[in-house]
């Protein structure tokens, strides 16, 4: 639910929520808001203006555009920041050590999937056109060179990786960003503070801006088009799935098949089996950290580009630079017009040289930007042009030979030591797609559209080389299945082509939307983006679809169950988070409950862990009105994961007060990295909990020695009474809900621009009464320490009522249930023993 801020004259900051913010004329703005928005940005404007005439400056006011600040929830805000996570890696000064690290890498990483194109991308394009003369040597060539310069080199490395979120790249990537500058998430998402973000900024009026916000309050205002960017995003990743199930296996089996021609009777089945045992020591040691793998195994990498680029320069040498002329784009007319039908069947084996193009960009959270691009320009393009254009120099010589074209090409000296590489690298390169799974896997778990899996971080520097064991042996499976189905190259590679380029035609339409909302470029380049590729790859979409019958069909059906599983999952979690919503409790009647809730307050502490991270959940009033008594102190738990390695343990907790000072209810965040402890000892994390619940309780009377405190409900989702906001020394914003003292009467007088000393020396009077207080807190924690912490866990399902319609009752009583009790839960960080937890399961019926 979004949180909007009351404007009213008596508030001293505004309460905002941190997923909005919007456009609005300057004329709309209260003096206040104009002051606080734009004020730090009038000076600069002033000195523009002071050379128009009145008349104009008049009409500049009337028609300006302001874009107001997010609406911030501070304790949100703070809650996922700590030290360390500013540091970002395209901010890095320059080290040529780290770079040449990272490049090399990037052999392993990026783009292994790419790098092997020169193995099959001839042999299934002239099998389904066979080479009738030179013109089609050359016309199938130049096909090939402009399909490889402009989708992985002008789309994705020019472009597409620029539109990455905060580093990470990827189908969620895109939408992520796009949710951040526009609120068309269905699920509410809680981002990161994102500090390149310009907000309480002036800007000049301009086509450009105006169609900005007419896209951003089309999207927000329209629930169609909300869904239909959920379902482009959800497909894509669908793909995404099975482009991770059949990259492996033609990465391997077109490696494997070079075997044919160095042992020509070895027959295909056995090529299979050994493709499959391959596999499986492939998925095997996928689990190994990346920057570990590509440290050790880029450099086979490295040498198999070597071998790319040395072979072409061998059959160009031989055979001639003839092929040189694929450079004129007139020979593509030449071929089409040579063999029309034929031509266009040709063009789904074309597509597989600029496969692996959307694992450049999935993989972008591995790497910085910069050095993927001077990898791409600078050495691994230039291989792969002079990989293909040697096997055209070989084919304008030896026009009848049509299969395994790559391996005849090789040298008969270097043959085994080449084979011996290429498969190597088939083995590499496979990882390249399966990261790439891996991270689109994890951006969609977090943003609420796949079942939450285990997910294990595998370096301390990089938070984007993971591991989800499930996902790894659930490729492998069904990578394995599709091999052992379809044995033929060219079948795979029908198929491989279809997932390929249905990931693209969903990257185009994201990027376009971000070029639009974001960018905010001339409407001539969006078009041209966009009508370029999205033609060219329906184009190459359409020319795949023929061959379907071949077994690429397997490949949509695998597709679309797994976009079913993302939408039900989907659909279930948003009706279950506003069931949540919709009976959370109001403070109003925890308020008329009293001190004691309307109940008995037992000693001890009572953990609430939830994943509501405001307002105060339902099942809080089921242990209420079931359980004889209450403990006399309840935290209401919530667990974030933050984007560092480990969060100190003197940062770990945030608190806040939910009620007054006698009602002993508090709000706690818990702060994980991802190579923190999973599974943490619940002693520690009592022990470290109520220390820093201690420590908050004395920060808490130290900051009112310097503020005035006004009555402040932080955690209602309608507010409408006055608030305050505490700035402490180190800038950092706490909210106080009420006194910590219920007999300190706040002056009305206190200055909010005096300095901190004067504040404390206007209430020195009340120094005995702080410490008698924060005592008696003290010592009312410790007593309810010493009693031990039970938790207190919601186990929430929904269930379709009766009067349902069948299908919804079949994806929420059956589908729905069964993804959700078979996944990982919220509150997985702590080992709670049996003994010290109290489940109570709450079924919402919609």
């Amino acid at each position: 639910m979004s949180e909007r801020g009351s404007t009213s004259s008596s508030t001293s900051v505004v309460k905002l929520d941190s997923s909005e913010g919007r456009w609005i004329s300057k004329e709309e703005l209260s003096d206040g808001e104009e002051k606080e928005n734009v004020g730090a940005n009038r000076g600069e404007e002033d000195d523009d203006d002071d050379d128009d005439d009145d008349d104009e400056g008049q009409d500049a006011e009337v028609h300006r555009l302001v874009r107001t600040g997010p609406l911030i929830d501070w304790f949100d805000v703070e809650a996922l920041e700590v030290t360390g996570m500013d540091a970002k890696i395209e901010d890095e000064e320059f080290d040529l050590g780290r770079m040449a690290f990272l490049t090399l890498q990037t052999f392993a990483v990026v783009f292994g999937d790419i790098g092997l194109g020169p193995l099959y991308t001839f042999d299934v394009i002239f099998t389904k056109s066979p080479i009738r003369g030179d013109e089609d040597v050359i016309g199938a060539l130049s096909l090939v060179l402009y399909t490889l310069l402009l989708i992985p080199l002008v789309k994705y490395v020019s472009i597409v990786l620029w539109a990455n979120d905060d580093f990470e790249g990827g189908i969620f990537a895109l939408y992520s960003l796009i949710s951040r500058n526009a609120n068309i998430s269905l699920i509410p998402i809680q981002f990161p503070p994102d500090t390149h973000m310009s907000s309480f900024q002036l800007k000049v009026p301009s086509k450009e801006l105006e169609r900005s916000i007419q896209v951003k309050q089309c999207l927000e205002s329209s629930p169609r088009l909300k869904k239909a960017v959920l379902v482009i995003v959800l497909f894509g990743t669908a793909m995404v799935l099975s482009d991770g199930v059949i990259t492996p296996a033609m990465s391997v089996v077109s490696a494997v098949s070079g075997l044919k021609v160095g042992i020509p009777d070895l027959k295909q089945d056995t090529v299979v089996m050994i493709s499959v045992a391959f596999l499986v020591i492939l998925f095997s040691i996928q689990k190994y950290a990346t920057s570990k793998m590509g440290f050790a195994i880029g450099p086979a990498l490295f040498l198999w580009f070597c071998c790319l680029g040395g072979i072409g320069i061998y059959n160009l040498a031989k055979y001639g630079v003839t092929v040189f002329k694929a450079f004129n784009p007139v020979y593509i007319i030449v071929y089409f017009k040579r063999n029309s039908f034929h031509s266009w069947l040709a063009l789904g084996g074309c597509l597989l040289c600029a496969t692996g193009s959307e694992a450049i960009f999935a993989d972008l959270c591995h790497f910085s930007v910069r050095s993927i691009q001077y990898t791409f320009v600078l050495f691994v393009l230039p291989c792969l042009l002079l990989g293909y254009l040697g096997q055209a120099a070989f084919l304008l010589a030896n026009q009848t030979s049509y299969e395994h074209i790559f391996f005849s090409s090789i040298p008969g000296g270097t043959f085994w030591p080449v084979l011996i590489i290429a498969n190597i690298a088939a083995l590499i390169a496979s990882r390249t797609m399966t990261t790439a799974t891996f991270a689109c896997i994890n951006k969609s778990i977090a943003l609420g559209c796949f079942p939450r899996l285990k997910i294990i971080h595998t370096s301390r520097k990089f938070m984007g080389q993971i591991y989800i064991p499930f996902i790894n042996w659930f490729l492998m499976v069904f990578c394995a299945l599709f091999l052992v189905s379809f044995r033929s190259v060219d079948d795979i590679g029908i198929a491989y082509g279809i997932t390929e380029v249905g990931v693209m035609m969903m990257t185009t339409i994201l990027v376009t939307i971000i070029m639009v909302l974001i960018w905010q470029i001339n409407l001539y380049m969006i078009l041209i983006f966009f009508c370029l590729f999205i033609g060219l790859e329906l184009i190459f979409f359409s020319s795949l679809l023929t061959s379907i019958g071949s077994g690429s069909w397997v490949m949509l059906l695998f597709s679309m169950l797994l976009l079913l599983v993302m939408v039900v999952w989907n659909y279930g979690t948003k009706l279950k988070y506003d069931s949540e919503i919709k009976q959370m409790l109001s403070m109003e009647l925890i308020k008329k409950l009293g001190g004691n809730l309307g109940t008995i307050r037992a000693p001890g502490v009572g953990l609430l862990c939830s994943e509501l991270v405001k307002g105060i959940p339902a099942v809080f009033g089921q242990f209420l009105t079931t359980l004889p008594a209450i403990h006399s102190i309840v935290v209401f738990v919530s667990i974030k994961y933050i984007p560092v390695p480990m969060v100190p343990q003197t940062e770990r907790f945030l608190f806040q007060r939910v009620c007054p000072r006698n009602y002993h209810l508090f709000r706690c965040i818990a702060r994980y990295g991802y190579k923190d402890v999973r599974k943490e000892h619940h002693k520690v994390f009592e022990r470290l909990l109520i220390e820093g619940l201690e420590k908050f309780i004395e920060r808490e009377v130290q900051e009112l020695f310097l503020q005035s405190d006004d009555d402040f409900d932080s955690d209602e989702i309608q507010e409408t009474s006055r608030s305050t906001v505490v700035t402490a020394t180190n800038g950092s914003f706490y909210s106080l809900d009420v006194p910590l003292l219920s007999d300190y009467q706040v002056p009305t007088n206190l200055n909010y621009n005096s300095k901190p000393s004067s504040s404390i020396s206007s209430s020195q009077d009340k120094t005995p009464d702080y410490a008698k207080n924060l005592e008696l807190e003290r010592s009312f924690i410790k007593k309810a320490k010493e009693l031990g912490a039970v938790y207190l866990l919601s186990n929430g399902r929904i269930r379709a009522t009766k009067e349902s319609w069948f299908f919804r009752k079949l994806i929420l009583n059956y589908f729905y249930t069964f993804l959700r009790n078979n996944c990982g839960r919220g509150i997985t960080t702590v080992s709670i023993p049996h003994g010290n937890l109290l489940q109570v399961r709450t079924t919402y019926m919609v």
